[in-house]
C-alpha cells in the first residue's frame, strides 16, 4: 500500500535531507490538515517521525500525535528516537498501532526482541537504514545515519527471525530525499530473501514511474514524504498507480 509520511519538529511539518537536521525544509502546513488531505485521498496509514522526540525523548510530541490519532481518519505507525519501553508504551497508549524502532534495533537487539515478544510482531516496525558498499554489502547505519554499525542487514534479520519480526521499513540512505528513484534491486533482493517480512520501501520517489518501478518487487508498502509535500503528484495518483489503474 501507499503510506504517506509526516516528519515533525516542534509541531511543524518538515523534511530533512538524508537525515541532516541542518538541511531542513519547513512546510507551512498544519499536520492535521495534511493528515486529512491524505485520508480523503484514500490513504489508510500514516507514518509519523517525531524528530523532536528523536533528539530529546523528554520532548516527545505525544499530545500532537494523539490528536492526529484521535481524528480516527487513518491508522498510524510512529517513531523517532525510541530508546525505552516507556517510549513504546506512550505511543501505543496514544493509539499508534505500530511503533517504529531504528538505531536501538541494531544496538540493543535483545531489548527490542523482548518488546516484539511483549507487544507482538504487528506492533513493532524495524526501521533499517542501509549503506551499500562497493562490494554490495548492505550495512546498517545508526544514529541519524551518522554511524556505520558494521552490522549487515541479513545478519540482523536472521537474529530477529526468532521472535517472528514482521515489519521492516528499509531505506537506501543514498536515495533519501533525492527524488531520483528507489533502489529497486535492493527491494527485489530483500523481499526474495525474507518473504515472511512485510517490507516498506522508503527514499527517493520523485515521480509516479518510481512507484510503478517498485511494483514487481512485491514490497508491502511504499513510504512517500517529500514528493507528496512538494506536489510532484497527489496521494490519489500515487494510490491509483500502485493499484495499477
Amino acid at each position: 500500500m501507499i503510506i504517506p509520511a509526516i516528519d515533525l519538529i516542534d509541531g511543524k511539518v518538515v523534511r530533512l535531507y538524508q537525515g541532516d537536521y541542518n538541511q531542513k525544509t519547513e512546510y507551512k502546513l498544519d499536520p492535521i490538515d495534511v493528515l486529512t488531505t491524505y485520508a480523503k485521498g484514500g490513504a489508510k496509514w500514516l507514518h509519523i517521525v517525531d524528530l523532536t522526540g528523536a533528539k530529546d525523548t523528554d520532548k516527545r510530541q505525544i499530545e500532537l500525535i494523539k490528536s492526529m490519532v484521535d481524528t480516527g481518519l487513518m491508522r498510524f505507525q510512529a517513531g523517532g528516537g525510541i530508546r525505552r519501553k516507556r517510549d513504546v508504551e506512550q505511543l501505543l497508549e496514544a493509539g499508534v498501532e505500530r511503533v517504529v524502532i531504528g538505531s536501538l534495533a541494531v544496538k540493543q537487539p535483545e531489548l527490542v526482541k523482548s518488546w516484539i515478544d511483549t507487544y507482538g510482531p504487528n506492533a513493532i516496525v524495524l526501521a533499517l537504514d542501509i549503506n551499500i558498499d562497493e562490494d554490495g554489502h548492505k550495512c546498517i547505519a545508526t544514529h541519524g545515519w551518522q554511524e556505520n554499525s558494521g552490522v549487515k542487514l541479513e545478519d540482523l534479520l536472521a537474529d530477529y527471525k526468532s521472535v517472528g519480526v514482521k515489519h521492516v521499513l528499509c531505506t537506501d540512505i543514498s536515495k533519501d530525499g533525492t527524488l531520483t528513484g528507489s533502489n529497486v534491486d535492493l527491494y527485489s533482493e530483500v523481499v526474495e530473501q525474507f518473504p515472511h517480512i512485510h517490507w516498506q520501501a522508503s527514499g527517493g520517489i520523485g515521480q509516479l514511474d518510481d512507484i510503478k518501478a517498485l511494483k514487481p518487487t512485491k514490497v508491502s508498502g511504499v513510504i512517500l514524504g517529500r514528493s507528496l509535500l512538494e506536489g510532484k503528484f497527489t496521494i490519489e495518483e500515487a494510490i491509483q498507480c500502485w493499484q495499477g489503474e
